[in-house]
């Protein structure tokens, strides 16, 4: 079973890239990864290290904080 915080941030990650507009190829492009790497991040099959999540938000232009906070039930 996967870790609830994995999918916490696979889902705040792969939400705020489409809010910015952004592919997975291209962020991927941007700090230097795969897009497959992307790809299974997003979909929680892959805990991404803390400096690629640093690079995550840092290419959203967001808090870090902000990629592992819960979306409250009422607000999906």
């Amino acid at each position: 079973m996967r870790d609830t915080r994995l999918n916490i941030l696979a889902s705040n990650i792969r939400a705020e890239r489409v809010r910015k507009n952004l592919s997975q190829n291209k962020l991927a492009e941007l700090i230097d990864v795969s897009e497959n790497t992307i790809r299974k991040i997003e979909k929680g099959n892959q805990t991404p290290s803390a400096f690629i999540v640093y690079d995550i938000a840092t290419v959203l232009n967001i808090p870090l904080d902000d990629l592992y906070k819960a979306v409250p039930k009422n607000k999906v």
